[in-house]
């Protein structure tokens, strides 16, 4: 009997350091929107939870239908009018937030935290500057605009659109997940105008995670790219699944040990 005790502490030391994960690291493009996920198994409908920035910063804040952008004060001015989250994943568990407009100033870590299960997740965000910045305006014909975005959901998963802008040197434009694996994606499409083009790509994607668009001007040798955490209703993150994992291994154990004691009085 001595082992339960052993495993309920078990499980609640790996609860407490998964907690304690720095999480996923974003990077966006500044002037694009971000969403920062965090998410548990349950419905979160009528429960709090607290956005911080650096550990202080209040970010965004929900409870029980109110939330930072209409009803509580507190929040930091940083993100006052930027900041919202997505009503209807909040039965889902999906206490994510979207940062519109960001800002280099905006980067840093940030964390999620559930205030009735003291659940905390972490995520870090690195905000670029714009990308007529990252370009070389040595070289003629660099992209001049690309954007990344969620259009929007459907019964089997997310879809995304990259869109590209430029002129004379016309790119590869690539999606791809978090791993660098190039996605499947509908035929670009393209329009030209004289020297200038804009390309549009759609593909969809069934699984939450980092995701971005890639474009290459081979000629001349240059690449840029916008990036973006994409949620997926219904989808499981890793800290859910760790849990998960962690709970059927202590449930094992514990089985084994009721197996032994009936075995034993048998005997």
């Amino acid at each position: 009997m001595e082992l339960l005790p052993l495993c309920v502490c078990v499980l609640m030391w790996a609860a407490a350091a998964s907690a304690e994960e720095p999480g996923p690291e974003i990077t966006v493009i500044e002037g694009h929107d971000v969403t920062l996920p965090c998410s548990i198994s349950e419905d979160i409908t009528a429960e709090r939870f607290d956005w911080r920035a650096d550990g202080q910063k209040e970010v965004y804040v929900y409870e029980g239908g109110l939330s930072s952008s209409k009803d509580l004060s507190g929040q930091h001015e940083q993100f006052k009018g930027r900041v919202s989250h997505f009503p209807g994943g909040l039965k889902d568990g999906n206490a994510s937030i979207k940062i519109s407009n960001t800002k280099v100033s905006d980067s840093g870590k940030y964390s999620c935290e559930f205030r009735r299960t003291n659940q905390k997740q972490h995520v870090k965000l690195l905000v670029d500057g714009p990308l007529k910045d990252r370009s070389d305006e040595n070289i003629p014909g660099t992209i001049s605009k690309l954007s990344f975005k969620i259009l929007g959901e459907t019964q089997d998963g997310v879809n995304l659109e990259c869109e590209v802008h430029g002129e004379t040197f016309r790119p590869e434009v690539q999606l791809m997940d978090g791993d660098g694996n190039i996605l499947p994606a509908e035929k670009p499409k393209i329009s030209e105008t004289g020297r200038s083009y804009t390309i549009i790509v759609h593909t969809k994607v069934t699984t939450s995670g980092n995701y971005r668009c890639v474009a290459t001007q081979e000629p001349i040798k240059h690449q840029i790219y916008d990036q973006n955490y994409v949620p997926v209703p219904g989808g499981t993150n890793t800290l859910v699944r760790l849990y998960v994992v962690i709970a059927g291994l202590c449930l094992a154990l514990l089985l084994g040990v009721v197996f032994c004691i009936c075995r034993t009085r048998r005997k």
